[in-house]
């Protein structure tokens, strides 16, 4: 049983320009039949066609690569800090952190470098994943526009706040969300100069404050017009308790 290791390139079609890419791959083969074994000193016996019959152990380039792990040489918003080990899939770890510079190989000399002691118990993360901090903060600066009717009775419910959050491109169950300390009744044109907040909740855990404006929509000659870039415009706030929060969150650029 032995190697074989083929180097061809890849010639991908990029208009006028060809890209080259070369591609390695490692393919284990067996021969089918071995050839016999001959005396010490003697001749070796002449190879036939079925000597060069293989069978195919095993493809690398099929074969899953195991995780490498490898060590933040900053901080990484939503990943960790300075001097944290991670054990990422191969692909994740070149694209995201190794090619542009944030992290490096947790090799040995890495990790005297950077003082990493592996049997040291973690820290306990204070929030409850990795990822909580960009999403709130991309919560945080989220101006949420909602859509209700100008010529028909509502009344603002949770479920008008998670169809607004899902044409916004979050996924936020009910129940997670708090609505403000009054109840928003309309059609109100007052409500369209003003503004108010509810709560998120993630994990069950994190709180973030999301803004709200809402927009009454309707069609024809009753259709209000579209302010452009409506979101960078301060409005005044719908219920005066809010009021200090809503000019301490940042807005969206």
């Amino acid at each position: 049983m032995f190697g074989l290791r083929s180097s061809f390139c890849k010639i991908i079609a990029t208009g006028p320009n060809l890209l080259h890419q070369q591609s390695r791959n490692t393919f284990i083969l067996k021969r089918k039949w071995p050839p016999s074994l001959h005396k010490k000193g003697g001749r070796p016996p002449k190879l036939r066609a079925r000597h060069f019959v293989y069978d195919l152990v095993q493809d690398t380039s099929v074969t899953k690569k195991p995780d490498i792990k490898i060590i933040l040489n900053q901080f990484v918003d939503g990943v960790g800090n300075e001097g944290e080990v991670l054990s990422l899939r191969p692909t994740i770890a070149y694209k995201d952190f190794l090619i542009p510079g944030l992290a490096v190989y947790a090799s040995p000399e890495n990790l005297e470098k950077y003082q990493i002691d592996e049997s040291k118990p973690k820290a306990v993360s204070e929030f409850s994943s990795p990822y909580v901090q960009r999403t709130m903060g991309c919560l945080s600066r989220l101006v949420l526009q909602i859509i209700m009717s100008k010529t028909q009775p509502w009344t603002l419910e949770p479920w008008h706040i998670k169809v607004s959050f899902r044409k916004a491109g979050y996924v936020v169950p009910e129940h997670a969300i708090t609505m403000p300390p009054i109840t928003i009744k309309g059609p109100d044109l007052s409500l369209q100069e003003k503004e108010f907040f509810v709560i998120v909740k993630i994990n069950n855990k994190e709180e973030v404050n999301v803004r709200c404006r809402i927009h009454h929509w309707a069609t024809g000659l009753d259709r209000l017009p579209w302010v452009k870039e409506h979101w960078k415009k301060p409005l005044e706030a719908l219920i005066p308790e809010q009021a200090p929060i809503l000019q301490n969150m940042p807005l969206s650029e």
